[in-house]
């Protein structure tokens, strides 16, 4: 489980093919810190830690991404240079900052608009329509990792929905966030509450 409270960003430094995907990827944390077979959130898909090495605070891991983790999750986002925010599993004692995250990804979004707003920045993400119903206004969402609350949510004509978000400055430098802008696909999350509540709505009847 996890929070949705950034602790990194990482580059993927490269990938190999064989069987799986595995990424190499390089990082600002203490190697000795990173056990192998340990969790670690890579923008919003939990991944496990198969390989590690370098030095503190230029370490680097290595996870293997299935073929139903690359479906599921942003298109070419497994690719040398990729940027991702990274997050270590919740550890017993720690600070629940943001949200319980299971870093399983629900859906692909699309960043529909950015501006400015004061000293923070707007987003308006388009969401599909499996997921539109279950994104409220102040309420949760996970967006590429990192916990957001929902400010206000539009719903389309076709039954997806586009959802607005406010990225104070402080989230936008220490994430991906801050350099997404129209066009570009995130990861989402939808609030585990939400996940069972789809789930019992598709039992319906």
């Amino acid at each position: 489980m996890f929070t949705g409270i950034i602790t990194a960003v990482g580059t993927i430094r490269e990938t190999r093919k064989a069987g799986d995907l595995r990424a190499i990827i390089a990082c600002p944390f203490d190697p000795a810190s990173i056990a192998i077979g340990a969790s670690i959130a890579c923008s919003g898909v939990c991944l496990t830690v198969v390989e590690r090495g370098g030095a503190a605070g230029d370490a680097w891991f290595a996870v293997d991404i299935s073929g139903e983790s690359e479906a599921c999750t942003v298109p070419g986002r497994w690719v040398a240079g990729q940027q991702l925010n990274l997050e270590p599993a919740l550890r017993i004692g720690d600070e629940l900052g943001g949200h319980i995250v299971t870093g399983h990804v629900d859906a692909v979004g699309i960043v529909a608009a950015r501006s400015s707003e004061g000293d923070s920045t707007r987003l308006t993400i388009a969401a599909p329509r499996a997921i539109a119903a279950f994104i409220a206004p102040k309420g949760s969402i996970t967006v590429d990792g990192v916990s957001l609350t929902v400010n206000a949510v539009e719903d389309q004509a076709d039954g997806s929905a586009h959802f607005g978000l406010n990225i104070i400055p402080h989230t936008a430098q220490v994430t991906t966030l801050g350099a997404l802008k129209p066009g570009d696909s995130v990861n989402l999350e939808i609030d585990v509450l939400a996940r069972y509540l789809k789930r019992m709505e598709s039992l319906k009847g």
